[in-house]
This record gives C-alpha cells, structure tokens and sequence, in this order.
C-alpha cells in the first residue's frame, strides 16, 4: 500500500517521520494574467451554467466509452476577490448536490448543512465567495456512493491577486475508476472484488505535455479518486511544492519529484524544464499496489525559452490565514474516525437536527485529536477552514495549511485551526476501501 507520510522515495516508500520539509498523505490550463490586488468581494460575475448529467468518458485507450454521470459546463477560473455565481441544473434521475471542495467561510453554499441535495429536474443559482485563491475539487461525490453510475470530478481554480512568475498553469486532475466484469463503471461504496482499477488523467487514459527548456510551469495536480491515497513522482526533474489543499506553503523541494496526496488533497508544485532537448520525463502514480506510468513531460525540439532558469521562486501571495495560533487557549475535542455508528451517518441521511461534533467560539482555536479506529488509512475532511497539523509534542505546527489529512490505523494526529467564520460546516470521514461508505457530521462555530 502507499504508506502515509512524507514525499515519497523513488520507490514509493515514504518514511514514517515528519520534519518540517516533508510533507504527509493528505497534504493532501489557465491562462496568467495581472489582477488587481482583492481588497473586498467583488459584484458577482455573470453566471455560468453546470449541469449534472449522464455522459459517457473513455476510461481505456482504444476502449469503447463508459457511461458516466458528471459535471458539464464551462471552464471553473476565477480572480481572488470575485463571487463566483453559479447556476446549477440536476438532469441526473437521482438526487444530486454540486460540492466545492477547500471552500472556506461560505456556510450558505455549504452542501447538507447550508443547501439540501437538488431533486431531478430543479434548478439553483449559487454564490460562492472565493476569499481565496487556489486550486479547489468540485463534483458531485458527496451523495455518490451506491448510485448507479460513478460520478466525474472538475477542478476549480482561484487565480492569484498579484502575478505569480510561471510561464503556464496546467491542471492534472487523477480520478480512479472500477470497471466491473460485465464493462460498466462502478459506484464509489459498493464491493468491486472482480473489477479491474483504472486511472484517468484531466478525463483521459493518460497525460502528455511539451515544454521548453528553462520553461518553468505550475501543475495542480488534484487527488479525485474515489478512496486511495495515491504518489505522484516526476521522474528525473526537480518539483518544488507551492501550496497544498489550495493554500500557500513554505516552498521546499518534493524528495526525489514524489508526492502522496490524499483522496480530495490538492497539491501546486512548480517545475523549472531542464535537459536536453527532447528528454521525456516519466510520470509516476502508485496506487498502493504498484507503480506505472501515466503520462509525460518532453523536453520540446525548440531553443531555450530564455538563456537561463529563473531564479527560486518566492512564496505565493498570502491569503491571510493567521500567522500564529493560540494553542493554550484553545478548545480542545476528541474525534473517533471509524467510530460508532450513531455519531457517524453517511451524507444521504445527513439531518440537522442531529447534534454537532462541537461547538466553537468565533475567533478560539480549536485543536482536534483524530484517531483512527479503524483497521485502514482514513481519511478526513473538514470543511469551511483549514487547519495546522500539529507536531508530536503539541508545542508547534508544520509550515502549511490543509483541508485534508490521512491517518494511519490505530494513530492519532492533532490539528488546529480558527474559528473565523460562523456557521455550520460539514467533517467528514472515510476508509481507504472502495466499498466503504462516506461518512459525515457536522460543527458550528458561533
């Protein structure tokens, strides 16, 4: 299996201790263009029109393609600043609810506890306040297990305020699928013993890109399989990690171009393109079954897009999450992953009335003790802040914000964060087995 913890080795197998360069499981094309500075939310954009719908995507080369249910519509780029509106049509025959995943302080668009799932055939205008730019996971996942057909993922993107100096911005969006014996494509929380495992990158059976030497791009690359924490390797090249779950981090070289994201994290590294012309570099995924390459980068057949390699990049612009955390004043709570069953509840039987996880004050820290009582990895997600996790001895933080955080069976890991924004928000958690359903309950911050 893809252990948890820090960058990934060459051979995929990431130590088991933390220190402040390394990142653990869970850390988790847009054209750039100067925006002014986001002083404020801006006056809402005109909308763009999603629906969700059935359609059908080549999960194989030289396959025929498999039905599907996904999320058409637009490319999802935005300025920092802006009130992203979106008009939301369900064509699907079941149920269906659009989740922004990594939003932050937005409890009106928070999906369960803010807004209720969409009956087939309605409609609804959503306003997202995007107070921060980012890479962020939307789809329809939430109330997808058991359906009849798997649903697709689409990324958001939240540009920065002031210029960030890469020459390109691509998106590599993984997704995992199960093809079962009878050739269609299995719903997340359903056993899938015979099926065959496939990947798709950015909707395709694999990923190419051409660039040129000293060419410096920006990858998102999103975690939007189903249940697995995945590694990503770069073979051969230097990969500088940015921003993890969306928000800036201490920028610091990935251990040997590998990278192990959680199910939902998000990670933006920058690569600087160096060697020969017409190198390929390989990429990498292991599964936590084994490795295999789903894609490239080629060193163009072109001059040198400038004489020499820009200097080291700087940190990405803030987004003005606290510098310090009040840990001895904090709110401390205890949270069972893989608890019992009356505190946990899957999505689809999610109410309000049941009582909160917790409760916290606006503006108190909030530090939550996870532990995995389960018998696998488990994921969890908390929604409307993202947190600091915290070293062993609970006297510090690592150097980076997440939304998403893998734990090892039988662990516990500590994170903190502030109360900001009032409302009530949606944590959720879930094994890294196919079959094991979504769970999720809810906070208030007041």
């Amino acid at each position: 299996m893809v252990r948890i913890g820090p960058m990934a080795s060459p051979k995929f197998r990431p130590k088991s201790i933390f220190d402040r360069r390394e990142l653990i499981a869970g850390l988790g094309a847009v054209a750039l263009a100067p925006f002014s500075p986001a002083t404020g939310l801006a006056q809402p954009r005109s909308a763009l029109a999603l629906r969700a719908r059935a359609d059908s995507v080549a999960l194989r080369p030289d396959a025929a393609k498999t039905p599907i249910w996904a999320l058409q519509g637009p490319e999802l780029a935005f300025g920092r600043g802006e009130t992203a509106e979106i008009a939301f049509a369900n064509e699907l025959p079941v149920l269906a609810l659009l989740d922004i995943r990594g939003l932050d302080g937005a409890p009106m668009a928070e999906p369960l506890t803010g807004r209720a799932p969409l009956a087939a055939g309605t409609k609804e205008t959503l306003q997202l306040p995007l107070r921060h730019a980012g890479t962020y996971l939307g789809g329809l996942g939430l109330l997808g297990d058991g359906q009849a057909r798997p649903c697709q993922a689409r990324a958001l993107v939240v540009r920065e305020s002031q210029p960030v100096a890469v020459d390109r911005d691509e998106l590599v969006l993984i997704e995992d699928w199960r093809i079962g014996t009878d050739g269609a494509a299995i719903a997340p929380g359903i056993e899938a013993r015979d099926s065959t495992s496939v990947h798709t990158i950015n909707g395709r059976p694999s990923f190419e890109l051409s660039a040129r030497i000293n060419e410096r791009l920006r990858l998102r690359l999103i975690n939007a399989c189903q249940r697995s924490v995945i590694a990503v390797k770069l073979d051969g090249i230097e990969v500088r990690v940015m921003a993890l779950d969306g928000q800036p981090a201490e920028p610091f070289q990935a251990r040997n171009g590998a990278l192990v994201i959680a199910p939902g994290g998000r990670v933006d590294v920058f690569v600087d393109v160096a060697g020969a012309a017409g190198t390929n570099y390989p990429i990498l995924l292991h599964d936590g079954r084994n490795a295999r390459p789903i894609g490239k980068l080629t060193v163009a057949n072109e001059p040198p897009l400038r004489p020499a390699p820009l200097p080291p990049a700087p940190p990405l612009p803030s987004n003005g999450l606290p510098t310090q955390l009040d840990l001895k004043g904090a709110s401390r709570v205890d949270l069972a992953l893989g608890g019992p069953p009356a505190e946990w509840g899957t999505p689809a039987a999610f109410s309000k009335s049941t009582p909160p996880a917790f409760r916290a004050k606006t503006g108190r820290t909030v530090v939550l003790a996870l532990t995995n009582r389960a018998d696998i990895a488990t994921v969890f997600h908390l929604r409307g802040h993202h947190f600091r996790l915290l070293d062993r001895l609970d006297d510090g933080w690592k150097p980076f914000w997440l939304d998403t955080l893998a734990v090892e069976p039988g662990q516990t890991q500590r994170i903190a964060f502030s109360a900001e924004y009032p409302g009530r928000y949606l944590i959720e958690s879930v094994a890294t087995d196919w079959a094991a359903p979504r769970l999720a309950r809810w906070y208030a911050v007041e």
